[in-house]
């Protein structure tokens, strides 16, 4: 674990990024995308993060391969929801409980103190423990479960939605 280091992301990152989300839209519901990306379709995506301002993208890596990432996404076009931000988090499966994502999610709450954010959302499909016990330990609060909105695997899921004061 001391091996890994937590950096801002690079556009020579997003293969890998890409890669990384494309297992999760293939494997699981944990997105409800139900087609893989390519980078060149993932380019807008990664075009919204910066160096400042309130949607950054942090990764983690370990000898040189990205096993992560964490960022924070606009969360509605509408001007009056400027100050929310969605955040977004996945890592390798091989990475599951060895405390990545709260690196991540720690270096990312760190990076954006101080920029004008009122609340941080996340949303999660249920089930989802290891989403659930993070947000938890980062303060996130639920405030809602929307019931069988997304349908993906022949399957309805429910999204659990949460909550934090920046």
């Amino acid at each position: 674990m001391s091996g890994i280091r937590i950096r801002m992301a690079e556009r020579a990152d997003l293969a890998r990024l890409t890669e990384i989300y494309n297992y999760y839209v293939l494997n699981t519901p944990v997105t409800f995308d139900v087609e893989v990306y390519t980078v060149e379709r993932r380019e807008a995506w990664f075009a919204q993060f910066g160096a400042t301002g309130r949607y950054r993208l942090f990764v983690a890596e370990e000898n040189g391969v990205v096993l992560g990432y964490a960022g924070t996404t606009k969360f509605r076009p509408k001007a009056a929801y400027e100050t929310t931000v969605e955040t977004t988090i996945y890592c390798v499966p091989e990475a599951a409980g060895k405390g990545i994502g709260r690196r991540l999610y720690a270096e990312l709450f760190d990076a954006l103190k101080g920029e004008d954010i009122r609340r941080f959302v996340a949303g999660y499909a249920l089930p989802n423990p290891a989403s659930e016990a993070l947000h938890r330990a980062f303060g996130f609060k639920v405030v809602g479960v929307f019931t069988e909105n997304g349908r993906k695997f022949g399957k309805y899921w429910d999204v659990c939605w949460t909550e934090r004061a920046a």
